[in-house]
């Protein structure tokens, strides 16, 4: 078996990228949904952070915090200020 030309394997390189890109766009676009909507969770949190102490709660500012606001939204800030209150 002789090697392929090396125009060759770079055609059959790129193929396989837009076959995998279109075999993966889904699962792709979720994750990249989920990045920012995690990332706006996380800006929401930080300015919570800020004037929380103004009212008396507080969240820490981080990933899991994000994430499940990311996931869940509005609810999850609900959720993680019920969890805060219920294990003080």
């Amino acid at each position: 078996m002789t090697p392929l030309p090396g125009y060759m394997a770079w055609c059959l390189a790129g193929l396989l990228l837009c076959a995998a890109l279109l075999v993966l766009r889904r699962p792709a676009a979720r994750l990249l949904r989920l990045a920012l909507r995690s990332s706006v969770g996380l800006a929401i949190l930080a300015l919570f952070s800020q004037v929380g102490h103004l009212i008396g709660v507080s969240l820490g500012v981080n990933l899991v915090n994000a994430l499940v606001l990311g996931l869940l939204g509005i609810p999850g800030f609900g959720l993680l200020l019920l969890l805060q209150w219920v294990l003080r």
